[in-house]
């Protein structure tokens, strides 16, 4: 079993407010208006969310820390305010969405303040950005219509995907748990789950030595249909091992690339939240 109360004092002497306020959720029977409180920060005047992705600094509305903001708002009760914020920032999407339906990784704006390396700004449109953005909206149920264009984008390509794309695929399988279309995404998910290996470990093959994703990773909690692609005893041995990765100052961390101190906590942070989250899912906590 894991510490708790030491998880809970990592996240309030080192994690920022807004994921503060998820774990006091979370964990600590706090009101969901709290998050929304916190979370109103990082909206912008166009709709949109900045900010709040730890390795892009920009306050710009960016697609990643939108994506970002809709997961916060998918652990929430459903509210007024909770889907204005969503309608708002999916709105915004529409204008940075390319003609084909897909919007870019990282619009010109990031480059206005410090980033790391890998998230540069690009006008191509990216399966990355596009899969996690429909997933977040798909599970919020929003009814827009720049979700068609999207969820179409991801349809024509996720044939591309393959494990060689770590973070892509990981996003992919998420759409396809959130698609609406459940017997297409079945049939997809099949195809992924022969292309994983044996220990369910995915190399982040540009990434640093030793970053990798793993089963909880692609399966965050066990009604995810991300979990289809692992067998038992692959989920058994993920759960213990994330068990056994929490710190001994409380906390866990993460295997991408630290090129930023304050970036590192701020990972640290939301990381230690989602451990939590997950191994909870999972009946461990």
């Amino acid at each position: 079993m894991i510490d708790l109360a030491a998880a809970r004092a990592f996240v309030h002497g080192h994690a920022r407010l807004i994921d503060r306020r998820r774990f006091q959720y979370a964990c600590d029977g706090a009101s969901a208006d709290l998050v929304l409180a916190a979370l109103s920060a990082y909206r912008n005047p166009d709709g949109g969310i900045g900010a709040l992705e730890p390795d892009l600094r920009t306050p710009a509305s960016q697609p990643i820390p939108t994506r970002y903001a809709l997961d916060v708002l998918a652990e929430l009760p459903r509210s007024d305010e909770g889907r204005a914020v969503a309608l708002g920032a999916v709105g915004w999407l529409a204008t940075v969405t390319n003609e084909d339906g897909g919007l870019p990784f990282v619009l010109p704006s990031g480059a206005e303040q410090a980033a790391a390396s890998w998230l540069q700004p690009s006008p191509e449109s990216s399966l990355l950005s596009t899969a996690q953005l429909a997933a977040a909206a798909f599970r919020l149920h929003l009814d827009h219509q720049w979700l068609a264009g999207a969820s179409a984008y991801c349809w024509a390509h996720v044939d591309e995907v393959s494990p060689s794309e770590a973070y892509t695929f990981r996003y992919v399988v998420d759409f396809l748990d959130a698609s609406p279309d459940r017997a297409r995404a079945r049939a997809q998910l099949d195809v992924l789950a022969g292309l994983l290996p044996a220990d369910g470990r995915i190399s982040v093959t540009e990434g640093v030595e030793g970053e990798e994703l793993d089963p909880l990773d692609v399966a965050p909690w066990p009604e995810h249909a991300g979990a289809r692609l692992f067998g038992a005893a692959v989920l058994e041995r993920a759960l213990d091992g994330l068990e056994a990765g929490q710190g001994a100052d409380g906390g866990w961390d993460f295997t991408w690339a630290k090129w930023n101190p304050a970036a590192a906590w701020e990972s640290r942070g939301a990381v230690t939240i989602e451990a939590v989250r997950t191994l909870r899912a999972y009946g461990r906590l």
